[in-house]
């Protein structure tokens, strides 16, 4: 083997090998017990608040290895908004703390509206903090989760809330 080649390769190699490592654990505290990693399906009921009323809230989850996470409900579409995005962490053993975020539409006041192109516009955003307990076996949790909403200039609005939620891990 050309001698050139060989050390072509050996330095490659070295470069290469740091990015092929496990991603580290999300910051926030040692790697003790389950991950949360993984995509979950959860139940939730608001104690206060606007989402109070409804009795059948569901989100559905993905946290990456990263320590990002996707949050979606099956009330996406009611008013249609979209997903939300956010970031998460571990905060003691079994312990996690999400903060998502998602964008507020608002209504539109006639049907003109949206055939003449406006209706859903934007009217600020909605922010979870949901505190997570991991079940020993890595396959349920339970949670609390405080709801705050902010108006277009990013300031609190009415409408944020409590919670509380259970969900299961995703599996085959």
């Amino acid at each position: 083997m050309n001698r050139s080649i060989g050390w072509s390769l050996v330095l490659v190699a070295g470069l290469l090998a740091p990015g092929c490592r496990r991603a580290p654990a999300p910051a926030g505290g040692a790697a003790t017990g389950p991950d949360l990693v993984g995509a979950w399906r959860a139940q939730l009921q608001f104690r206060s608040g606007a989402f109070a009323a409804i009795k059948d809230l569901e989100f559905m989850y993905v946290y990456n290895a990263g320590g990002t996470m996707t949050e979606s409900s099956n009330y996406d579409a009611a008013p249609p908004v979209p997903p939300a995005y956010g970031i998460w962490r571990r905060i003691g053993r079994n312990q996690f703390e999400a903060k998502y975020e998602f964008y507020v539409t608002r209504a539109p006041v006639a049907l003109a509206e949206i055939t003449t192109g406006g209706g859903w516009l934007p009217a600020g955003r909605g922010v979870f903090v949901e505190t997570i307990t991991l079940a020993d076996d890595g396959n349920s949790f339970t949670s609390s989760i405080r709801y705050d909403v902010l108006d277009a200039a990013g300031q609190p609005a009415a409408g944020g809330g409590e919670a509380d939620g259970r969900g299961v891990k995703l599996s085959f």
